[in-house]
């Protein structure tokens, strides 16, 4: 005899339909009760932009206001981030430093302002152009 004999997987594949048909409809999906979030009552407030320049020296702009940068000094910097903050504490601060200035230099600003307690802290980067 040279031929298989399929009818015994043919028995098992039914009898393996036939379970899934009768347990399928048992199976309860499950449900994930979300948290919800109510609307913020204020529109999120526009960051202060601490600038690192090519000479290291440093000026701050305030985003919010839209007003022109000012040039401040690595002592006054941070005095006029928490005064800005303590009207606003909810206003983030972004480092921009220049493509061309070492990144210790990033590093010293963001180390001073997290010294002198200055909350919500990041760096702003420029995304490449798609190519």
């Amino acid at each position: 005899m040279n031929e298989i004999n399929v009818v015994p997987y043919i028995d098992v594949m039914l009898v393996l339909l036939v379970i899934f048909m009768v347990t399928a409809p048992m199976i309860q999906t499950g449900s994930v009760d979300l948290p919800s979030v109510g609307k913020s009552t204020q529109p999120p407030v526009a960051p202060l932009e601490v600038i690192i320049k090519a000479d290291a020296s440093l000026a701050l702009r305030d985003r919010s206001t839209g007003g022109p940068e000012q040039v401040v000094t690595r002592a006054d910097l941070a005095g006029r981030i928490k005064q800005a903050q303590a009207a606003n504490p909810q206003q983030a601060v972004l480092i921009a430093g220049d493509r061309s200035v070492k990144y210790e230099a990033v590093l010293g600003v963001m180390d001073e302002l997290q010294r002198q307690q200055v909350a919500k802290i990041g760096l702003l980067v420029q995304p490449m152009a798609a190519k």
